[in-house]
């Protein structure tokens, strides 16, 4: 269905001249729309209702049964994702003011934890076992427009913002399926088969040939919403009904780890020198590979690979170190990453 819609919104973009605005920021040189979101949600909401169809149709009550006990999440979460839709569809055509934008995404967080995603446990991190329902509430939207942001803040090439959220929808859907809670391992599978053909046109479409789309907010905060759920959502299970191999929180953030500490050095080194943090520049890591001469694919390859290959190596790392040495490792690790790269680009 991606495939075959995303066509169609390429024709209608070119008709009515929806394109993105071309600027000193922008590596493009041609009028591209960047309405490739606008799919997105129609699709995984459709996909999503007609498997439920077909599994009652063949006589599989698993997935109704797994899917009645958690009704309230994901009607929780199918109102915040419209909510973003419509904000991101606003934003792309006609522009939202962030604040605007972060109250939606705070309504929505809230949504997800009064119908049950919150904290309950931290699992020993920062020396917190089980945490209130006000205090896991409260950091668990803060984490809702936290990842919103990082997928929204990382979606500046073509391909990366999708490729990365793919990988981790790739990870959070076989993570689910090996715990069997499988309409969550749906609600995952179902994402990334909208993404993988909206990659396609990303990366390989021919913008002289009107065959190239970007995702825009409308993809970007659904699709960030959507992650934020399945993540928040592994912690919230007990560890006692799961034998957890590796950390809870360990498992649930992996796969987002790239976005995130790149939106944490953004944001702070914005502040640093007196530049409002919401405010767009360009300071990300794939803004500084692509400084030192790294083609535009190439520079997406090697983030989204390297996110694969940290998202493992935390995995198997966490069997035998403290999470708190691994966050850690972490942090400085890409620290030391970009402060090597920016030397080299200053040199």
């Amino acid at each position: 269905m991606s495939g075959i819609l995303i066509p169609q919104v390429l024709l209608i973009a070119f008709r009515k001249k929806l394109f993105d605005e071309v600027d000193e920021r922008k590596i493009h040189r041609l009028p591209i729309p960047r309405l490739g979101g606008l799919v997105f949600t129609p699709i995984i909401l459709f996909v999503l209702a007609l498997l439920l169809c077909v599994n009652l149709w063949l006589g599989y009550y698993g997935i109704l049964s797994d899917l009645s006990y958690n009704v309230g999440v994901f009607g929780a979460a199918m109102c915040g994702i419209i909510l973003l839709y419509l904000v991101g569809i606003a934003d792309d055509l006609v522009g939202v003011r962030y604040r605007a934008k972060f109250i939606v995404q705070i309504i929505s967080g809230i949504g997800l934890v009064m119908s049950g995603v919150w904290f309950r446990n931290f699992y020993g991190f920062l020396g917190i076992e089980g945490l209130n329902e006000a205090v896991g509430g409260v950091l668990a939207v803060v984490l809702v427009v936290f990842i919103i942001n990082a997928i929204n803040m990382i979606d500046g090439l073509d391909g990366l913002a999708s490729g990365l959220s793919a990988v981790a929808c790739l990870y959070y859907g076989i993570t689910f399926w090996g715990i069997h809670l499988y309409s969550y391992a749906l609600l995952a599978f179902i994402t990334l088969g909208v993404i993988v053909p909206f990659f396609c046109y990303n990366v390989f479409g021919d913008a002289a040939k009107q065959q190239k789309i970007f995702m825009g907010d409308t993809g970007s905060l659904t699709i960030g919403f959507i992650l934020s759920l399945l993540s928040i959502k592994i912690v919230t299970i007990p560890a006692s009904g799961i034998v957890w191999a590796y950390h809870p929180l360990v498992v649930a953030f992996s796969p987002l780890m790239i976005p995130c500490l790149d939106v944490i050095r953004v944001f702070f080194h914005r502040l640093r020198i007196g530049k409002n943090p919401f405010m767009p520049d360009n300071n990300h890591i794939h803004h500084k590979l692509l400084a030192l001469g790294f083609e535009s694919r190439a520079t997406m390859v090697i983030i989204v690979v390297g996110s694969l290959f940290l998202s493992l190596f935390n995995l198997y790392i966490s069997k035998y170190i403290d999470v708190h040495i691994l966050l850690l490792l972490d942090f400085v690790f890409y620290w030391v990453l970009n402060y090597f790269l920016t030397r080299k680009i200053c040199k």
